[in-house]
């Protein structure tokens, strides 16, 4: 009888969900930083690299849309 082994381990590591606290205080940064965002004039929206449009864009996505890497 040949015994084979497993290289997985026992408990797959899952990655934590965020708590409701936590999801909250991350959508009032996104809304801090997205209402500075609109206030920017043309000169600090061409040293970021963002049109108008693209300013305006971002700065209108709702509040709970945060970016993936916030949610680590």
């Amino acid at each position: 009888m040949t015994m084979t082994t497993c290289n997985t381990p026992a408990h797959t590591a899952r990655k934590p969900q965020p708590t409701t606290f936590h999801m909250i205080k991350l959508a009032l940064k996104a809304r801090k930083q997205r209402r500075a965002l609109r206030r920017l004039d043309s000169v600090a929206l061409a040293d970021l690299g963002l049109t108008r449009k693209q300013a305006k864009q971002e700065a209108n996505r709702p509040i709970w849309d945060v970016p993936p890497n916030w949610l680590r």
